[in-house]
């Protein structure tokens, strides 16, 4: 769907087509990027599906002329349903034929491309197949990780094969980062990193995947910001011998998000958060993709229990299928509350009350805790939100909760004690005051758009693609 022409547009201005994978964890950090460089009078184009388009946050008035949106419809592919077109829409089904299916949106992209001439297209880590067909078009490729500088090296997504062959070999640093870092898996999330090595059904592995798209770029951009992790980031450029930039942590703006003070869920939520001490709760969330076991689930719910901390859990729809302990809800009435649909996250980590985050490690999730300034209680759980951790852990603004190293399981004890720590004992003041720290760096509005400014330079200076 088509916006009216920009008539603000500067007459220099150029086209930057943004394409990410069909999660919302990916397109969001994606659309966030096209607002801050079409504040800066630039077009932009942004690329995904019918449905996924529809389900994105509305645009402030005064971008809706500077961002269009091209709707793709996927390509069928057996076994994948025809309202699948995002990783939140997958269920059982497996990721690969949803992979299988964006690869089939090569040929309408093409042909957009070939038709509108960008002179930008900035895409993400399943696009092995983009940057040959913008070379022949002269079209500058930007690889754009929504994960941090220390998971990509981590990762080792350099398009050279990966020398790790043994669970083992994932529980330590890689040999390329010559200084000393706990940021390495744990045995129990090695298994998953092994697995990307390997052919899924769409026929290329993730380690493929991600390698070529990042080796086939002419910029790679991290959403990471040089207070947090310029050690890393500096190693990410010197590996992949090509220009690596930060955009900053894209922080949500929340004069965008004031929507949630108006929307009726808020208020029954405002008014027993407002019953609450400032800084005694625990706010509880594993984003919309976190599929927990009814073993894990009871094991948290009868932590928080035994914790005797105040808390507020929001429970998505990934967990909608396994049940709470019984009685659980009955036993902790008035102290925790147990909130089973959409929940203003913002809004609710912004409230005096609240004084800490029982967090998943999703980069975005953890943006969101840190910029005000709350410690983090971890419990990851996929793909790189261990190493989110482990880089937390050395900056001392949370803990994780412990586990069992082999199968990753956890207790209530450990969740009781890791919680009391972080939000009510001397021992834990430490993480409250380094996550106060760090939440300068993150919710400096100053510092982050100066990495935006830097980037949009980059891309006005490069944008003949003579790179």
């Amino acid at each position: 769907m088509a916006t009216t022409e920009n008539k603000n547009l500067s007459p220099n201005s150029l086209h930057v087509v943004m394409f990410p994978w069909l999660a919302f964890g990916h397109m969001i950090p994606f659309l966030e990027l096209s607002k801050f460089i079409a504040q800066k009078g630039h077009k932009i184009t942004f690329v995904s599906t019918p449905k996924n388009i529809a389900r994105l946050p509305k645009l402030p008035p005064n971008l809706t002329s500077s961002i269009n949106f091209l709707s793709l419809s996927l390509p069928k592919v057996d076994g994948l349903p025809g309202d699948v077109e995002a990783t939140v829409d997958l269920g059982s089904h497996d990721v690969s034929l949803l992979k299988k299916a964006f690869d089939g949106l090569k040929p309408e992209l093409t042909s957009f491309l070939e038709n509108s001439l960008p002179e930008w297209i900035v895409y993400d880590f399943s696009h092995y197949w983009l940057p040959p067909a913008a070379d022949k078009l002269g079209i500058g490729k930007v690889f754009f990780s929504i994960l941090s500088a220390s998971s990509l090296v981590f990762f080792g997504a350099f398009g050279k094969p990966d020398p790790r062959t043994k669970l083992e070999d994932f529980t330590v640093p890689p040999p390329w980062v010559p200084f000393e870092t706990k940021v390495a898996f744990k045995l129990h999330e090695s298994k998953w990193m092994l697995s990307c090595h390997h052919e899924d059904g769409s026929g290329v592995s993730d380690i493929q995947r991600s390698g070529s798209s990042a080796s086939g770029s002419d910029l790679i951009l991290v959403r990471q910001c040089n207070e947090l992790e310029g050690k890393w980031i500096k190693l990410l450029e010197e590996i992949n011998h090509k220009p690596v930039l930060p955009v900053g942590l894209l922080p949500p703006r929340m004069e965008e998000n004031a929507v949630d003070y108006e929307n009726p869920s808020w208020f029954p939520i405002k008014e027993w958060l407002d019953g609450q001490e400032s800084g005694s709760v625990l706010y509880v969330a594993f984003g919309s993709e976190v599929a927990m076991s009814q073993p894990e689930l009871t094991e948290l719910a009868l932590g928080l229990e035994l914790s005797e901390v105040p808390f507020f859990w929001a429970i998505r729809k990934s967990t909608e299928t396994i049940e709470l302990p019984e009685g659980f809800e009955e036993r902790v009435k008035g102290r925790g509350i147990v909130w089973r649909s959409w929940a203003p996250q913002l809004s609710i980590l912004r409230h005096d009350s609240v004084g800490g985050f029982l967090s998943h490690c999703g980069w975005s999730s953890v943006i969101e805790g840190l910029m005000f300034g709350h410690p983090i209680i971890m419990l990851p759980f996929v793909i790189d939100t261990g190493l989110v951790a482990r880089v937390l852990g050395e900056k001392m603004v949370g803990i994780e909760i412990p586990r069992d190293e082999m199968d990753g399981s956890y207790t209530r004890e450990s969740v009781a004690e890791s919680v009391k720590l972080v939000m009510v004992k001397n021992e834990g003041k430490i993480y409250r005051e380094k996550s106060k720290e760090i939440g300068e760096i993150f919710g400096n509005r100053e510092i982050q758009d100066g990495y935006i400014d830097g980037l949009v330079e980059y891309l006005e200076n490069n944008g003949s693609c003579q790179i």
